[in-house]
């Protein structure tokens, strides 16, 4: 954490010394580490995009180091702080690490972890994730996974739902991982703890038919005769070859694809009926096939009312969509294909213009973190690559960093770098995407020198917290570190500065072989980027 109170820099530029008596912040710590691995499932000061890590104990080192040193309700209470917070890239890592710690030596660690199981576990999912790791784990450990504690942890699990979002919960998503709600529920002897409870446990382990014979002649309490209802309609629609009253009970009762059948799926009726209330992410998702599958036409009401969805204020705000997420949405779109090649489509004009807008709205879902950025875009070589994995060329994705932050945050320089020349780019609120793409790559082209916005901070004497760095060239291919030029930067500014150098068009290199905490390299570019980056600004990583 950045130190409190009065600071002293030393000549090095590397260390820091603070009135109340801290050490060197840049220092790689366990703690460090292990919250690199929370956000992005790697201890290392590589961040790659949409790369799922293979995440087992080796990759754990510093949670394990932790672990030893009698840290584990410390571990625990930084797993549920990230994934509670909103601060993971994705949950994996997290529920890995308190598989880990539900499987330690010490019982104090275990009980935590048991503890935080249902504050972390949020649906099925990531239960059986948890479970799964914890199989996993079993060879590794030397232990056995159901003792008392996890049969207790995951009856509390169903236990405390509300009855009604259980009875969604069982019926959207039924297994995963090799894992059951049936597998769960019989391995951790869960007794009901009521009536309600009790009839979605029936119906898991029973089925339909013992349901209704146990509770025909019942006098029910009404959230009893509530959850029996909404069963029963979850039943009946698996059981219909009527489209209209799919469609009907689709409407009348807000089911989700999930609960339905492959045939039921091959309907463009029930399609649309689904559009109407399906959450914003899934449809953003999903645009491209509706629209090739002719579910979302030009002109229709469907697609008027879709569009209407995908730029209202309040179901973004409500979805808290991220203009990037919106960004990828659009570009996928326009781009009238899947990545496979098999699925393809006319891009509806109406659909582009609801994205546009929804993209400029987004803006409000972006909470500032207070801290001066320097956004610095090589155009040393043209931008005109694209991104690996995404549509988008790296031109747009550098004008949609730089805009974000020039919108969100008050203190933002952007400048644009090439040969030895340094431009301070006018990025305004009012600028469209296009304007500040094209005001981005208006400076002419030549080689670069990474260090160079740090060093042109340092001359301008203008304290910098954090430096961005976006190339369209591998991060391989710079021969210099900035570290000399960041610690230099620190030194003479008093600023705790970092520094993200974001290949966008990279894989697996890393700008600099570096045990200090502010600088990251990132390879490639998603929405887990910006959610990186703001971790490092606010000290988290």
């Amino acid at each position: 954490m950045e130190p409190s109170g009065s600071t002293t820099v030393l000549p090095s530029g590397n260390c820091t010394v603070n009135s109340t008596g801290g050490g060197c912040p840049w220092e790689v710590s366990d703690k460090a580490r292990l919250r690199r691995f929370l956000c992005y499932g790697s201890e290392e000061s590589i961040y790659t995009a949409r790369e799922e890590c293979r995440l087992s104990m080796e990759s754990a080192g510093a949670l394990l180091s932790m672990l030893q040193d009698g840290r584990g309700g410390e571990v625990v209470e930084e797993i549920k702080r990230f994934s509670q917070d909103g601060r993971v890239v994705r949950l994996n890592p997290s529920l890995f690490a308190l598989a880990l710690c539900s499987q330690h030596s010490e019982l104090k660690t275990r009980q935590a972890a048991f503890k935080a199981l249902k504050d972390i576990c949020h649906v099925p999912a990531h239960l059986f994730s948890f479970i799964q790791y914890k199989k996993e784990l079993k060879e590794g450990m030397k232990c056995g996974i159901w003792g008392r504690g996890l049969r207790k942890a995951v009856s509390d699990w169903y236990n405390e739902q509300d009855a009604m979002s259980l009875a969604v919960a069982v019926t959207k998503c039924k297994q995963r991982e090799g894992w059951s709600h049936q597998d769960l529920l019989r391995l951790s002897h869960t007794k009901p703890a009521h009536e309600a409870i009790a009839l979605i446990s029936k119906y898991v382990t029973k089925g339909w038919k013992e349901v209704q014979v146990a509770y025909a002649s019942k006098e029910n309490s009404e959230e009893v005769i509530k959850v029996l209802s909404y069963l029963e309609v979850v039943e009946k629609v698996k059981h219909s070859c009527d489209e209209t009253e799919v469609i009907n009970l689709i409407e009348e009762h807000k089911l989700e694809r999930e609960q339905l059948l492959t045939d039921h799926l091959k309907s463009k009726q029930v399609w649309r009926a689904l559009l109407k209330e399906m959450p914003l992410q899934s449809m953003l998702k999903i645009l491209g096939k509706m629209t090739a599958d002719r579910v979302l036409e030009p002109g229709s009401p469907v697609t008027a009312a879709t569009c209407d969805r995908i730029q209202s204020e309040t179901a973004l705000k409500k979805a808290k969509i991220h203009p990037v997420t919106i960004l990828l949405a659009t570009e996928n779109y326009k781009r009238g294909q899947g990545y496979q090649g098999k699925v393809k489509w006319e891009p509806d004009s109406g659909i582009l213009k609801a994205l546009d807008s929804a993209f400029y709205k987004s803006f409000m879902n972006v909470e500032p973190v207070g801290k001066r950025f320097v956004v610095a875009v090589d155009v040393s070589t043209s931008l005109s690559s694209v991104v690996p994995g995404t549509s988008i060329s790296t031109a747009v994705v550098a004008a949609a960093v730089a805009m974000i932050f020039a919108r969100t945050e008050a203190d933002t320089q952007v400048l644009a770098c090439s040969d030895d020349t340094v431009v301070p780019c006018s990025i305004s609120a009012d600028m469209t995407l296009a304007q500040a793409t094209v005001e981005l790559v208006k400076t002419p082209s030549g080689t670069i020198d990474c260090s160079l916005p740090v060093t042109w901070a340092t001359d301008n004497h203008k304290a910098v917290d954090v430096f961005i760095v976006l190339t369209n060239n591998p991060l391989w291919t710079f021969t210099a570190s900035p570290l000399e030029a960041l610690r230099k930067h620190r030194q003479e500014s008093g600023a705790h500065s970092k520094l993200v150098m974001c290949g966008l068009t990279s894989f697996g290199h890393a700008i600099a072989d570096t045990e200090d905490r502010g600088l990251l390299s990132f390879c490639g570019f998603d929405l887990g980027a910006m959610n990186v980056i703001r971790n490092l600004a606010q000290d988290l990583v």
